[in-house]
């Protein structure tokens, strides 16, 4: 009977027979290779161009794997990130990929171990902490504003803290109220934290790379139900060199008649509204996909404004206090509030805590004909 080999000795193993099966494959490109070997179902679209669709999963995974192979500083920790491939399997594959030092598996205790990521942080490490949901980040609430977003300051500029907090954020599908939170407002008011919420593939890709390199701490914003979705992806996004600057806004779809803002699935809902109004009511309109919640692209927005003279926002959380009335504030004190035909339009999920009944539920977060309604409201259509 063959000994049993411990889980770093099997690590060992897998790593000597790669580099014996691809020896021919240079240095420069192997980390590309490896990262892109565990996206398996990357296919081809539909287009003549040759372009391929990726899922979230596959590109976050991708994104990790390239930072972890890029920098030795930067490891893993989370509940279920290693032996378990994540909750998700976003995580899939690193362990056996980079061992037990850099992936690692935690207890149940979101205060205690992302006390000791910000610590390895403060000490020049590049921690990437994984929340199984940010509602269970609230318990560790201090760590990452008190700690991790003010000791930069505090310091006088002397002590960096270079963390990435991630994980999902907002609804998913019938877990209730304490799963289904959005925290962008909540972490976007903060000084000291960068904010991203990520939409698409390639979003995902380039901006976990962005906030894995930018010495501060980021805070990223993931969705469990974009986990499994697919979207296009270029060519230059699958390099390994890929990366989306921080603060900048991506526009989705250009139009002329009225902006359409969100972030995370919100985009989607916004591009599916836009389809509508543009085959049935000849209406073109742009949207704009946030990315950062922190830094907030606010020129991208008020240029848009100036353009298409109409504006509705798009949001999952609460309706109070919410990015949307953040955008809102922006415009009124920018010379884009001179440009608008109409009042601004909040769309946003419900002022109540998240039912568990799919039928209660389903009311309480935007969709497409809720976006779309607003967008007549403001158009008057």
């Amino acid at each position: 009977m063959a000994p049993k080999l411990s889980s770093i000795a099997k690590t060992a193993h897998l790593a000597s027979a790669a580099i014996a099966n691809n020896a021919t494959r240079s240095l420069k490109h192997s980390g590309q290779y490896q990262a892109l070997r565990m996206m398996d179902n990357v296919r081809a679209a539909s287009s003549t161009a040759g372009a391929k669709t990726i899922t979230v999963r596959d590109a976050l995974n991708a994104g990790l794997a390239e930072e972890l192979d890029r920098d030795d500083d930067v490891f893993i920790m989370g509940e279920e990130v290693a032996q378990y491939n994540g909750a998700y399997k976003v995580s899939r594959g690193l362990l056996d990929r980079f061992g037990e030092r850099r992936v690692i598996d935690t207890p149940i205790t979101e205060m205690g171990f992302t006390g000791l990521a910000v610590g390895a942080a403060l000490h020049g490490l590049k921690p990437v902490l994984e929340f199984m949901t940010f509602n269970f980040a609230m318990q560790a609430i201090d760590q990452i504003i008190n700690s991790a977003a003010k000791t930069y300051y505090m310091s006088g500029g002397k002590q960096p803290c270079n963390i990435t907090f991630r994980g999902p954020n907002g609804a998913a599908a019938g877990v209730a109220a304490q799963h289904s939170q959005c925290y962008a407002a909540w972490y976007g008011s903060i000084p000291g934290l960068k904010v991203l919420s990520p939409y698409s593939a390639e979003d995902y890709k380039g901006l976990i790379k962005a906030a894995i390199r930018d010495p501060n701490p980021v805070v990223f914003l993931e969705n469990e139900i974009a986990y499994g979705e697919s979207f296009e992806i270029s060519e230059e996004a699958l390099s390994n060199d890929f990366i989306l600057p921080i603060g900048k806004a991506n526009i989705e779809r250009e139009g002329t008649d009225i902006t359409l803002v969100g972030h995370s699935r919100s985009v989607k809902f916004c591009v599916e509204a836009a389809e509508t109004l543009e085959k049935e009511y000849g209406v073109k309109a742009e949207v704009i996909n946030l990315r950062s919640i922190k830094p907030l692209d606010v020129p991208a927005i008020i240029e848009s404004v100036k353009k298409t003279n109409h504006l509705v926002t798009v949001e999952a959380g609460f309706p109070a206090f919410g990015v949307g009335s953040e955008i809102c504030a922006q415009i009124m004190e920018s010379e884009a509030f001179d440009y608008l035909d109409a009042p601004v339009e909040r769309v946003t999920g419900c002022e109540v805590p998240t039912p568990y009944a799919k039928e209660l539920e389903d009311f309480a977060f935007p969709d497409e004909p809720t976006v779309l309604r607003a967008a007549k409201k403001v158009l008057s259509l």
